[in-house]
């Protein structure tokens, strides 16, 4: 066969596309494939203890007991009566174990301007978080989430920064399940202006480069869409490779600034539709979490049982829609969180295994998946055994495979030989 392109021709390619080259490598390297918790809960940060997980948990177990117990529950919020045996044992044992997966200790809006009290509150906070990781109370992610970059609060969110990294490390070192949330983000110069903070942090205290990423709160719609009529959000991963954790909705800021009446402002409100799909397309394939935003109708008093339903059905649409994670702002929303979070994955699971096996297996089958397609099938499974929805042993008896070669198969740079190990 002839061949028509020189040496010559293929360096000219390669030189042309080396920029291409190094954006995919650094700035879409895809999800890595570790646990991404499904809600965060935040607490104002003075009144964190380290049973606070227990306490809620408890509160959450009482609550489902007063409503009739948790097959009851289960029922009331419209989990399918297939998956009602299923869910609802696992639920309680998680309330009863892991009750809370991710806690923020605030000190921005559930917190308030305390002044120069603020610094006594924070070595308390790095005190007790260390007191929890090290009791094995703490949930398996916690950090602050301290005041945002504007002018007025700027030097007090750094300092809070500053203050509680270091009475962390005095304490004992930063727990593996660190995370940081900057709020209220307009600009990108706002998360390099993080990123000059956390490499200073990193450089005095003598910590691995790139050990202190964070979190992005998307609560103003300069960020979905900036002065210059381009989307910031989409610079976020050029401007900070590697250190954005997550980009987290805020449901609430963001409508107000929309100027949307306070009885219509929602998760489901189309306005925060556009804005989590911007969201969703700005950080595909970057590695970047998303998380949805919150209800504020809590499960409480007389109208508990609506308020119930109305949280389960918002948790199965965000997850539905690819957004994993979402905040809970009540102990009475743990149950709901999971009774739907599990449902979805039960649901979801046999024919995601099923088809999974076929797969692995070069059998034909029904439907015939492409690589792309498999790596989201392993992704919908390893994110239900991460939460406790799939069991291990399922996956091995379910589809033939560990769940460590699961994660892989879930990353999208695999290589053929780490498919044919899977």
């Amino acid at each position: 066969m002839r061949s028509g392109l020189s040496d010559d021709d293929l360096a000219r390619i390669d030189q042309h596309l080396a920029t291409t080259d190094d954006l995919l490598d650094t700035v879409y390297p895809g999800d890595s494939g570790a646990r991404q918790p499904v809600h965060t809960v935040y607490v104002p940060a003075d009144q964190f203890t380290p049973d606070f997980a227990a306490q809620w948990g408890a509160q959450a177990l009482a609550a489902v007991e007063a409503a009739g117990g948790m097959e009851a529950l289960a029922a009331q919020v419209g989990i399918e009566p297939g998956l009602i045996g299923e869910v609802a044992g696992r639920v309680a044992r998680k309330l009863s174990t892991e009750p809370i997966e991710d806690l923020r200790l605030d000190f921005e809006d559930g917190y308030g301007d305390r002044g120069d009290a603020e610094d006594t509150d924070v070595a308390m906070a790095a005190s007790k978080v260390s007191d929890a990781v090290a009791s094995g109370s703490a949930p398996p992610f916690i950090g602050i989430r301290f005041k945002c970059f504007e002018k007025p609060m700027r030097a007090r969110g750094l300092r809070t920064l500053d203050l509680f990294i270091g009475g962390l490390l005095d304490a004992g070192g930063l727990p593996d399940g660190l995370v940081l949330t900057l709020p209220k983000v307009t600009t990108t110069a706002q998360v390099e202006a993080m990123i000059i903070a956390v490499e200073a942090l990193e450089r005095v205290h003598g910590l691995d480069a790139g050990r202190l990423r964070f979190e992005v709160q998307v609560e103003t719609p300069q960020l979905v869409l900036g002065a210059d009529g381009r989307s910031p959000l989409a610079q976020l991963p050029v401007v900070a490779p590697g250190r954005i954790s997550g980009l987290h909705y805020g449901t609430y800021d963001y409508s107000a600034s929309l100027g949307i009446a306070a009885g219509y402002q929602s998760m489901e409100h189309p306005a925060a539709d556009l804005a989590k799909e911007i969201m969703q397309l700005a950080v595909a394939g970057t590695g970047i979490r998303l998380s949805d935003g919150s209800t504020n109708i809590l499960p409480v008093g007389e109208g508990a049982a609506e308020a119930w339903a109305l949280h389960a059905r918002l948790v199965r649409r965000s997850l539905e829609r690819g957004f994993y994670q979402g905040w809970d702002l009540h102990p009475h929303q743990l149950p709901t969180r999971y009774l739907a979070t599990y449902a979805f994955y039960r649901h979801g699971y046999p024919d995601s295994a099923s088809r999974l096996r076929t797969y692995l297996a070069q059998e034909e089958g029904a439907v015939m998946d492409e690589p792309a397609t498999a790596r989201a099938l392993a992704w919908f499974v390893l994110r239900g055994v991460q939460c406790g929805a799939i069991d291990a042993d399922e996956v091995a008896a379910d589809i033939g495979i560990r769940v460590d070669a699961l994660t892989a198969l879930a990353h999208p740079r695999l290589s053929d030989h780490a498919l044919a190990r899977a």
